[in-house]
């Protein structure tokens, strides 16, 4: 399984399977009550309640988000079509287009997602590293893509730079995206699940899909915010309209620093307590899914700054 608390010390942490965050729980694992874990903390057992009410809510609200993201990216790409001459730089078209590509792959996965997560995951295995790897595939491409229009001019035109730029990106993201497929897996509990992580968390394949994420949704837009900051000249792209598509780091940092505190709780470099093991998946959950809605409110904050 995805998680397993253990501590030596108070307070004494068994077992668990329910340490889970947004995505692992998105491939459909499933508790009932028997299952949940009951920790000795005082004479007062804690129990963690996430995955039932996830897996509750989870389906509803990706439904939502995918239709919303649907017609929001539809609305984006022909705006594109109709006024081709009213998209510039920093969002100019060519980059506009590929961020409208990456977001709609990323909500076609959602209805499966949320199938999975209602009745259980009976894709196998290789669908379910398949699914992953195009997930992450359309968060490191539109990373990439936020990154590079907020210091160049490169997407001005789409010329033979910007080609290959852009063969670039999508190579480049895809290879970023193969861990993420190489941590992730089919587990049965109690029934059939895809999960995040199906290895252990010092496994090299979850080590560097978590460094990719850490440096994707927190060190790359840090970087940027820091270089904006000291050259004037990249200040040009801000006032142009380019923070529309930095709605996309702003929606995935929590999830980063929920990545990081997760590793460092499974490791046991932080020591977990009670209130940790009841409320730490609320918030890892909570912070995915923010970052979730940039399928929708992506599309929505582009066609607002550019045509409004």
């Amino acid at each position: 399984p995805d998680a397993h608390w253990s501590h030596s010390q108070s307070p004494s942490i068994l077992e668990s399977e329910n340490s889970l965050d947004l995505l692992d729980i998105m491939g459909n694992l499933s508790y009932d009550d028997s299952n949940m874990t009951s920790l000795d903390y005082d004479a007062a057992p804690c129990h963690n309640q996430y995955c039932p009410l996830f897996q509750r809510v989870a389906p509803t609200f990706l439904a939502v988000t995918c239709a919303a993201a649907t017609l929001g990216t539809g609305a984006l790409l022909m705006a594109l079509a109709k006024r081709p001459h009213a998209w510039g730089w920093p969002q100019s078209r060519a980059l506009v287009a590929q961020l409208a590509v990456g977001t709609g792959l990323f909500a076609a996965l959602l209805p499966p997602v949320a199938v999975g997560i209602r009745q259980g995951w009976w894709l196998g295995t290789g669908l379910c590293r398949l699914t992953y790897l195009l997930w992450y595939w359309s968060l490191f491409t539109q990373g990439l893509l936020v990154g590079s229009s907020s210091c160049s001019t490169v997407w001005c035109r789409w010329d033979r730079r910007s080609r290959r730029l852009a063969v670039a990106v999508w190579v480049g993201a895809l290879l970023l995206a193969t861990p993420a497929a190489l941590a992730s897996g089919t587990v049965a509990a109690p029934e059939t699940s895809c999960i995040r992580r199906s290895v252990d968390i010092l496994s090299p394949a979850y080590l560097l899909h978590l460094a990719l994420c850490l440096c994707l949704f927190l060190l790359l837009p840090v970087v940027l915010l820091a270089a904006t900051l000291v050259m004037p000249q990249l200040r040009v792209g801000w006032e142009a309209g380019v923070g529309a598509s930095w709605l996309f780091f702003g929606l995935w940092v929590p999830y980063g620093v929920g990545l990081a505190v997760d590793f460092l709780l499974h490791t046991q470099l932080l020591q977990p307590t009670c209130g940790t093991f009841e409320h730490f998946d609320y918030v890892l959950g909570l912070s995915e899914g923010l970052g979730v809605l940039h399928c929708c409110l992506g599309p929505a904050a582009l066609l607002a700054a550019r045509l409004c």
